[in-house]
């Protein structure tokens, strides 16, 4: 009797990621399986019945010798006619086979060249052509689907019949999970999705989450994840209406549900659980489903969180690493899913996570550095809203962040870019946003931060052009202390009298800077203008977001974010104000300069928008003291 193991053996997982062996192939074949297991369960051992007092005489029949004598031995050949060494064969005495007649091909030369020729397409034009690609139509689908709906139905039958004896409906199951598989090859014919969702054909695969073979469960999470991949040639629309059908037919809870009820240390589990996050990845493709995923399924984030943090040998496996990377795709996506996470306590578990990282670096082009990064890319997209923020600071993240820009190697970079984002106001934000920020950036001042920041800042010297990204983030952190910081407050006080002390010198540092990112935008409004020549208004509209990019990654973010750092200074000081006067007149500049810059923000800006609004007032009150 064909044991299940045999029938479900898993080989291979067609998928964008590479799921690692977790053991040697070889000594996974030649291991013996000798535990039993339970009925119904995927690795149930079905022992083979007792033999029949008939079939056991028939058994021992098996012991007669049957079919003619051997032929009589003689001298010449004492081992007798064709013994265990055979005669040589007169005839290719010259051409014999390279391993003996019976152990080679068991024909001759010329023999062996008449069949490659009967083989080659078009030799034989007589014969019957048995290739014939089978059409995959509409007409297939609907015999596919009757046929898989029937094979579902048989399989729940005799297993309801025959509960306690899996021998009975062994057959019908490994019937199913052929018929499974046969779905497969809809993932080239994506122009049936909807005709497979009309037939209910996408229920029933959905369906098969739930069964108690939990390998029937991972072929049908396998065929989903196929059909759903990116790499499929679907429109947007056979797509969409696609995944629409598989989440009310409840995808996600089942989903869920299989996650509870498999054991990742379990080889075939753990494909499992891979298949069925990369299902949830490939839902995220479309940013309403992960909206949907957040608002309605808070068990789902609640066992990526729980499975982002447990603990491990190795410290991260492919699977910890993909369910923080589906955390981040989730945030990614949707700022509601980003409240509803920071709601569940996410910014706590993450900071506490990161904070292995303080001092020890993830090992090189792994899962843990990638897993790392996706931990810091979530956090990073949930401080970008009030909630977010405020958990953040009670966390203790401001911190933690800070010991890092001390200490930290590769988390350096991850927590100068969090921090970035923590401290700013936010788009949409409003007040409650800005409240929220402004708690950051006070935190920041009284845990000591001006000091390992401006000590970043000016350390980057001559070499500051080959990290502009730091650069950004710096003072993109200062731009937001001037902002949000109240009047007054010890914490706006200490934040300007870096600028002042020691001559100025950051603020010096600032105009250099700004040289540097005006003259590499500069260059790029150039070649822009030289572009638009010839150029009709229909032509430069459609090139205007290309330009935009292009001068974004000159630098014009950076040249913006100082300008107004620049022109509080102003605002605020006097002394500076002579100072970046004095600095702008070494390249015959005035402050015009940076009027023009500052204008040219608020032109950008939506006036629409609440956040505009106050955006808008705050730069052309700056614009007014740059007369």
């Amino acid at each position: 009797m064909t044991s299940i193991d045999d029938i479900f053996k898993k080989s291979g997982l067609p998928s964008k990621r590479k799921l690692d062996p977790v053991r040697d192939p070889t000594e996974i074949y030649k291991s013996a399986k000798t535990t039993s297991r339970s009925n119904g369960h995927r690795h149930a051992h079905i022992s083979p019945p007792e033999p029949t007092p008939q079939q056991a005489d028939d058994n021992d029949d098996d012991d007669i010798e049957a079919g003619p004598a051997p032929p009589p031995q003689s001298d010449d050949d004492p081992e007798g006619d064709y013994g265990p060494s055979a005669p040589p064969d007169s005839d290719n005495d010259n051409d014999e086979d390279e391993e003996g007649r019976f152990f080679g091909g068991g024909i001759s030369a010329a023999e062996k060249e008449i069949l490659d020729f009967m083989d080659t397409p078009g030799a034989n034009p007589g014969a019957a052509n048995n290739s014939t690609p089978e059409i995959i139509d509409l007409s297939w689908l609907k015999k596919t689907a009757l046929t898989f709906e029937k094979l579902i139905t048989r399989n729940a039958e005799l297993r309801a019949r025959f509960e306690a004896s899996p021998s009975k409906f062994i057959d019908s199951e490994a019937d199913l999970d052929a018929a499974i598989k046969t779905l497969s090859i809809l993932a080239e014919h994506p122009e049936l999705y909807a005709d497979l969702a009309r037939l209910g054909c996408v229920g029933s695969l959905v369906s098969l989450l739930a069964h108690d073979n939990t390998d029937i469960a991972i072929d049908a999470v396998e065929i989903i994840g196929e059909l759903t991949d990116e790499d499929v040639p679907a429109t947007d629309a056979q797509w969409s209406l696609f995944v629409d059908a598989l989440l009310d037919a409840d995808l996600l809870g089942l989903l869920v549900s299989n996650f509870a009820r498999l054991d990742e240390t379990q080889e075939a589990d753990r494909a499992g659980v891979y298949l069925a996050l990369g299902v949830v990845e490939s839902l995220c493709s479309r940013p309403s489903t992960a909206e949907l995923i957040g608002k309605e399924s808070d068990v789902l984030l609640r066992w990526l969180l729980a499975r982002a943090q447990r603990a491990e040998r190795p410290t991260v496996t492919q699977n910890k690493q993909y369910a923080a990377e589906i955390i981040a795709i989730l945030v990614q996506s949707s700022a509601a899913n980003r409240r509803r996470l920071a709601a569940l306590g996410a910014v706590d578990v993450m900071l506490q996570l990161v904070a292995a990282y303080r001092k020890r670096d993830p090992e090189k082009s792994g899962d843990e550095e990638e897993y790392m990064e996706n931990l810091f890319e979530a956090l990073t997209c949930i401080v970008d809203e009030p909630e977010g923020k405020t958990k953040f600071v009670e966390a203790e993240g401001v911190e933690l962040c800070l010991i890092m820009l001390k200490e930290g190697k590769l988390s350096k970079a991850a927590a100068l870019r969090l921090l970035d984002h923590a401290a700013a106001r936010g788009s949409g934000a409003g007040d409650t946003g800005s409240a929220a920020a402004a708690q950051v950036c006070s935190k920041v001042v009284e845990e000591g931060g001006l000091k390992t920041m401006f000590t970043m800042f000016m350390k980057g010297g001559k070499k500051q052009q080959d990290a502009p990204r730091t650069t950004e983030h710096l003072v993109g952190i200062f731009a937001s202390m001037l902002r949000l910081l109240p009047a007054d407050s010890a914490e706006r006080i200490r934040t300007l009298a870096k600028f002042v002390e020691k001559d100025y010198e950051k603020t010096e540092k600032l105009v250099k800077l700004r040289r540097e990112y005006g003259a590499r935008v500069a260059a790029a409004d150039g070649q822009i203008a030289q572009e638009q020549k010839g150029m009709d208004d229909g032509d430069k509209e459609d090139m205007a977001d290309d330009w935009f990019s292009r001068r974004l990654d000159a630098g014009l973010f950076s040249l913006q974010t100082i300008d107004v750092i620049l022109a509080w200074l102003i605002a605020e000081d006097d002394g500076a104000r002579k100072k970046i006067q004095a600095l702008l007149a070494d390249r015959d500049e005035t402050v015009a300069v940076i009027r023009a810059t500052i204008q040219q923000q608020i032109g950008g800006i939506d006036a629409d928008s609440e956040d505009g609004k106050d955006t808008r007032a705050m730069l052309s009150t700056l614009v007014e003291f740059l007369q």
